[in-house]
């Protein structure tokens, strides 16, 4: 009998996204983390697509460089040390509107403070400021953990956010995950 060993979250979360990303787009890492989706990002866009990756973290934006750098693909990325709340505000003119794909895994960083967490307010923030610059057909895509002081809360707010995109005729899916305890969840958004 064959062992099934389960995709982890955050893999089908970029499977997910490589399902709509090409070659020249632009993208939206919301949260910088350990740099891995950034990464993942800048290598599927190529040299001539670009990615934005935010966190209000130094540790996470200095990890986040250093991972570019050594996998070659700083010179396709901008690094915001800054909200992914203020998503809006830090992209150049000439990315508004034109985004492929906005990456979101919530939560805290691994191996850090876990005290310092993304939150519901600013959270609620960037989902709608990232789903407002996404080009038609380009999809947002959020993990959503609900374990950690304040998770749950966090995902009831990315849960209101899908009803709103739903309500306004957008394709939305949510994807149970069981592979892990508490259950995380993956949000997947296509503008219309």
């Amino acid at each position: 009998m064959a062992t099934v060993i389960p995709i982890r979250v955050t893999e089908r979360a970029q499977a997910l996204a490589s399902e709509v990303l090409n070659l020249g787009d632009i993208a939206i890492d919301a949260t910088a983390g350990k740099g891995r989706d950034t990464a993942f990002l800048a290598q599927t866009v190529g040299p001539t697509g670009w990615v934005h990756s935010f966190d209000i973290q130094t540790e996470a934006i200095e990890s986040t460089h250093k991972l570019l750098v050594a996998s070659g693909l700083i010179n396709r990325v901008t690094l915001h040390h800054l909200s992914h709340a203020e998503i809006s505000t830090a992209l150049p003119e000439s990315h508004r509107g034109k985004i492929s794909v906005a990456l979101f895994n919530l939560g805290y960083l691994p191996g850090s403070d876990q005290k310092i967490i993304t939150h519901p307010e600013s959270t609620s923030t960037a989902l709608q400021s990232a789903f407002h610059e996404l080009k038609t057909g380009g999809r947002l895509i959020c993990v959503a953990y609900t374990g950690h002081p304040g998770g749950k809360e966090e995902s009831q707010v990315v849960e209101k956010f899908a009803e709103m995109c739903e309500k306004s005729g957008n394709n939305v899916e949510k994807i149970g995950y069981t592979a892990h305890q508490p259950k995380p969840w993956i949000l997947v958004v296509s503008r219309n």
